[in-house]
């Protein structure tokens, strides 16, 4: 392929290519067909998860991160910059993720298209689901606080996504602020779970959410902050409980 000294294309050259070489439709595959450029999409896919699942990942996330920037009811350049600081975009890139985002912001299609489209394309791959919506979590946190209007989006788009109300809270209690965090919600467990239950749970989790594994299922590597910061908080949240029970 074309990559250069090992380092694969990111995924904001691919966005701007794939249009050319992925058969994606619906609204999805309209957003990219706005952005599409003048790239090579890059066909070294060893590294990386498969293509499609990237690009649609990175535009539903961007796209849905638009939307949900329009429902609480004003745009404003912070919420781009949120998405360029969550998810380290280079500087040369930030004018694809813009077009993106201000395509699917003025787009007629309403997020519901967006999360359909998909909770489609991903079935067969639920936990790609919930890192799309963590990744929006991510986003809707970056001015410092989750407001209702974004939460009852978040919450209209796991429905969609058929992540059921409970999943929805665990994922929440994520991303309140430290001082509201119940450890229990963190993990999604009940607090009658025995030490031996706590203990194979917590290490599922983290093996579920090992960077590696979220590249496995086509988040590309340029959002595996989502990986790191939720294994931080599930971490802190283990080692409160682990302390209370003296185990």
């Amino acid at each position: 392929g074309n990559s250069l000294g090992g380092l694969t294309m990111s995924i904001w050259g691919k966005l701007a290519g794939a249009a050319a070489g992925l058969a994606i439709g619906g609204p999805i595959g309209a957003l990219l067909g706005g952005v599409a450029g003048h790239y090579v999409i890059d066909r070294d896919q060893e590294q990386d998860g498969p293509a499609e699942n990237q690009v649609a990942f990175t535009v539903g996330v961007i796209a849905l991160g638009a939307k949900m920037a329009k429902a609480d009811g004003v745009v404003t350049m912070d919420e781009v910059n949120a998405f360029k600081e969550v998810f380290k975009v280079p500087e040369g890139e930030m004018k694809n993720v813009a077009r993106v985002f201000n395509l699917a912001k003025q787009d007629v299609a309403g997020y519901e298209a967006y999360a359909e489209q998909l909770a489609a394309m991903f079935k067969g791959n639920r936990k790609l689901l919930e890192d799309v919506l963590e990744g929006l979590f991510h986003i809707s946190k970056a001015d410092d606080s989750l407001h209702p209007r974004e939460e009852k989006f978040l919450h209209e788009v796991a429905k969609r996504f058929g992540i059921s109300d409970t999943e929805f809270a665990y994922i929440k209690a994520r991303h309140v602020t430290a001082a509201k965090r119940n450890p229990y919600d963190v993990l999604g467990i009940e607090p009658s779970i025995s030490n031996d239950g706590l203990k194979s749970h917590y290490r599922k989790l983290v093996a579920d959410n090992h960077p590696d594994k979220l590249i496995a299922r086509g988040v590309p590597k340029e959002f595996v902050a989502i990986a790191t910061e939720k294994i931080a908080v599930i971490n802190e949240a283990y080692g409160q409980i682990a302390k209370e029970r003296g185990i």
